[in-house]
C-alpha cells in the first residue's frame, strides 16, 4: 500500500541570482574540462555581445552539481547543500511563518509543558492570554497552527 509523506525538517534556501550580485556561498564558476559546441557558442556570444559565460557549480554530498541562475540553493539541517530548480522549489517548500515574540513565547512554553495545540487554544478563547497575544493568536488561527506545527520565524 502506498503512503503519503510529508517533509519535516526546516531548511534556509537562497536564490541565485548572479546577475544582481547574489552568489551564494560554496558557488564557483568551474571552467569547463573540455571544449563542447555549447562552450564555443558561449565564447562567441561573449566576444560579439560581452555576455559572460559562466559554468556555475556547488559543492554537495553528491560531488559538484550544476546550479543556473533562479535556481535556489538550499542548506540542510547538517549543512549540506543542493540546487533545487526555481519551478520545483515553489511547489514544494512554503516559508515559514512570522509571529510576534509573544506568540513565540508561548509556543515555546507550552511545548515545553508538553500542552497540546488544542488546550493552547482553548486557553486563547478562555482569556488566559495577555488580550494582545489573545488576538493575535485568534485573529491568525491559521498561521498559528502552522507555526507550531512546522515552525517560525520571529518578526523583527
Amino acid at each position: 500500500m502506498i503512503k503519503i509523506y510529508r517533509k519535516t525538517a526546516t531548511i534556509e534556501a537562497e536564490q541565485f541570482d548572479p546577475e544582481n550580485g547574489v552568489i551564494t556561498e560554496g558557488v564557483f564558476d568551474k571552467e569547463y574540462e573540455h571544449t563542447t559546441s555549447g562552450m564555443i557558442s558561449a565564447m562567441v556570444d561573449e566576444l560579439e555581445n560581452g555576455h559572460q559565460s559562466h559554468n556555475w557549480h556547488i559543492k554537495t554530498l553528491e560531488g559538484d552539481l550544476k546550479v543556473n541562475p533562479g535556481d535556489w540553493i538550499a542548506t540542510g539541517v547538517n549543512g549540506e547543500h543542493w540546487p533545487i530548480a526555481d519551478e520545483v522549489f515553489k511547489k514544494t517548500y512554503a516559508e515559514l511563518p512570522v509571529i510576534p515574540e509573544e506568540v513565540a513565547y508561548v509556543i515555546k512554553q507550552a511545548k515545553k509543558g508538553d500542552y497540546k495545540l488544542g488546550w493552547v487554544l482553548y486557553a486563547t478563547y478562555s482569556g488566559i492570554w495577555r488580550v494582545s497575544v489573545g488576538n493575535w493568536i485568534r485573529t491568525h488561527a491559521d498561521m498559528f497552527a502552522r507555526a507550531w506545527i512546522d515552525g517560525y520565524t520571529v518578526e523583527e
